[in-house]
């Protein structure tokens, strides 16, 4: 009984669409209808901008990272790795933006940063170094991703190994048209770094 309500409100909780709410309140903008449609930081970033795509990031990183913190605060016996997974898949497929989220990159790093914050540290380091050498902020998400997944190797934690593996299956799959158009040379690189 317990997992199904640390999964449903971890789930409630990546449901929050924050590039909705900062576009509309603080912009008066409905970043569905810019861009690429899609409710993720990196769209915010395009169409709003840098200071309205930190505060994005930061919410969908503070989302996961909540998530895997509800079973301490209970003080329950519950895999905080798999209650986290649930708010990705509430980022993803919010119930609050009919089913239509983000592509899962800033919140699942919200997990990891709940479990291991020195992992998350050398996951944006990770991010930050690919996004400077090739501009693409899809393709760093997804190196990003086999990174950690080496690195969770490197910690010897095998619910990390499991839960990156997962999620770094994810990425690649909700970026898979941003491949297509890497290949054929028509996705866009970032402009300010």
């Amino acid at each position: 009984m317990e997992f199904i309500l640390f999964a449903f409100i971890a789930y409630l909780l990546g449901s929050i669409p924050s590039a909705l709410i900062v576009g509309k309140v603080g912009y008066n903008k409905d970043v569905r209808q810019h861009g690429s449609g899609n409710l993720g930081a990196t769209n915010t970033f395009r169409v709003l901008g840098i200071k309205a795509g930190i505060i994005v990031t930061l919410a969908d990183i503070l989302k996961g990272t909540a998530a895997t913190l509800i079973p301490l605060i209970f003080d329950a016996d519950v895999h905080r790795l798999i209650i986290g997974l649930f708010a990705v898949i509430g980022h993803t497929y919010p119930i609050f933006a009919k089913m239509k989220g983000g592509k899962a990159v800033a919140t699942s790093a919200g997990i990891i940063l709940g479990i291991n914050p020195l992992l998350f540290l050398l996951m944006i380091s990770t991010f930050i170094i690919s996004l400077y050498i090739s501009k693409y902020v899809s393709l760093s998400s997804i190196i990003t991703g086999v990174i950690t997944v080496i690195l969770s190797f490197v910690f010897q934690n095998t619910g990390l190994i499991i839960v990156t593996s997962l999620l770094t299956i994810f990425v690649i799959y909700r970026h898979r048209e941003n491949l297509k158009r890497i290949k054929n040379k028509t996705e866009p690189k970032i402009t300010w770094m």
